[in-house]
């Protein structure tokens, strides 16, 4: 049942070349949320015990100088980073204290553990907007060893000659299946490369899913704050990338919505041919969807690379991810959406001998035996490194089929979601779905949260940032 290594170099390069084309190289992005935030409640809940334990360091073991605070984005590694936290300390005496932010509470925490005196010494943004927010606490990383081992420049963020940010992993989302449930029900994946194929395939399991012994095609589509970032960021993506590779551009302060329609079909799909009533999705939470899908209730479930180690118990042989298809003309050409929104910082501000630990701590884990294995076998990160070998390639099935779809020619989509204007606007789209889908609001109230709120919440930054 553990997976075989699996080498994602040619995910790593292809994707390299997207960037520097694609919506990501593009200066607009978000404060951090989304990419990986599908974690279990209990670590959901760990920053308000571990914020406070954080301000009480104890000194560094003799000879070492320095100590590390790492404010962490992704949940679903909380335990992985305090293991490799604590054998870091064990070996250099450094002390390494990691604090994990709740689920879609990353940018909140990150301004409160700012303003305290012992402030974060390692943190992360999500892009160029994000890192608009930060930049003043950005320490340059153009001189460091983190730097130098990265495969393209591409997976960094620049500011000028400076590089005040480093990617740290490269991430796939798409529809997760269960292979044997489609099996079941008669299908395989070669069915499935357009929306019109997705929609003939889900209508029917779900108009037969008593006989298969399921609840649902696709898990449940909540929009509680644990899981809505799917469908107001992600989802969401595809209308924003059809539209920039329509126009030829790479960023708007004026969407039009041109895919809008689109967007609505593939959100119609996924809360009728569900586990659950749509009324029901307004309290539905990331742990629900991942539950139904581990406990075989629904084949479908949209979601990421990141969410391996929640579903591997269903054993690698029946996990595979597809493309979210929308109707867009020209989609059987598409593969998976890849990108990254996990950009490493060191802030600034911190004492010489805390950036030095900080950069020590950074260099270890992309160099040593441990620090490798940490995040690629135990955290199952695809990264950007070049001392990413064979040897220390990433335990993940899931990016076997994003590695197949560019092998076969099908173009990997851009994170164009780095580009949506602010978290408040993802808030109101988010609304507004949720509405719709209760039956109280309208579709035609999406559309106006997508492109009015959009221009306007990109004239409100504008006008803060002077």
């Amino acid at each position: 049942m553990k997976a075989k290594k699996v080498v994602s170099l040619l995910t790593a390069s292809v994707l390299a070349l997207s960037m520097l084309a694609g919506c990501s190289a593009q200066p607009a992005a978000d404060s951090a949320d989304g990419a990986a935030e599908s974690a279990p409640a209990a670590q959901e809940e760990s920053v308000a015990q571990e914020s406070e334990v954080a301000q009480e360091e104890a000194p560094a073991a003799d000879g070492a100088a320095g100590q590390v605070y790492y404010l962490n984005f992704k949940p679903e590694q909380d335990e992985d980073w305090q293991n490799v936290a604590a054998l870091y300390t064990e070996q250099t005496g450094v002390p390494v204290t990691v604090v994990t932010a709740a689920s879609g509470q990353y940018e909140t925490q990150l301004m409160s553990e700012m303003a305290k005196s012992e402030a974060p010494t390692l943190f992360q943004v999500n892009g160029p907007v994000g890192l608009a927010n930060w930049r003043d606490y950005c320490y340059d990383l153009s001189g460091t060893e983190l730097y130098s081992h990265l495969t393209n420049e591409s997976f960094c963020l620049k500011d000028g000659e400076e590089v005040p940010a480093i990617a740290y992993v490269i991430e796939t989302y798409g529809i997760i299946y269960n292979k044997a449930l489609l099996e079941k029900a008669g299908y395989t994946a070669d069915d499935i490369t357009s929306f019109d194929t997705l929609k003939a395939v889900a209508d029917d399991i779900q108009a037969r899913k008593d006989e298969l012994g399921v609840k649902g095609a696709f898990t449940s589509a909540g929009m509680d704050a644990s899981s809505d970032w799917r469908f107001k960021t992600h989802l969401a993506n595809l209308p924003i990338y059809y539209e920039y590779k329509e126009d030829g551009i790479g960023s708007t302060e004026a969407i039009k919505g041109t895919y809008l329609d689109n967007y609505k079909q593939i959100y119609d799909l996924y809360i009728t041919d569900s586990t659950c009533d749509p009324s029901e999705l307004a309290t539905k939470t990331a742990n629900d969807a991942t539950a139904e899908f581990v406990n075989g209730e629904a084949v479908f479930y949209q979601n990421g690379t990141w969410e391996y180690a929640n579903i591997e118990a269903l054993g690698d042989e029946n996990l595979g991810m597809l493309p979210i298809y929308i109707g867009a003309e020209g989609e059987e050409n598409q593969g998976l959406c890849t990108g990254s929104e996990n950009y490493w910082c060191v802030n600034k501000n911190a004492s010489e001998e805390d950036i030095q630990a900080t950069l020590d701590f950074l260099t270890w884990m992309i160099t040593s035996d441990e620090g490798r294995a940490a995040m690629s076998q135990e955290m199952g990160f695809v990264t950007p490194f070049d001392t990413f070998t064979d040897e220390f390639a990433a335990s993940n099935p899931l990016l076997q089929d994003a590695d197949a779809y560019i092998a076969a020619g099908k173009t990997p989509v851009d994170w164009c979601f780095s580009t949506m204007p602010s978290e408040n606007w993802k808030n109101m789209v988010g609304s507004a779905l949720t509405a719709y889908a209760a039956g109280t609001g309208s579709w035609d109230d999406v559309v106006t949260a997508f492109v009015d709120n959009w221009a306007t919440e990109y004239q409100l930054s504008a006008a803060a940032a002077g």
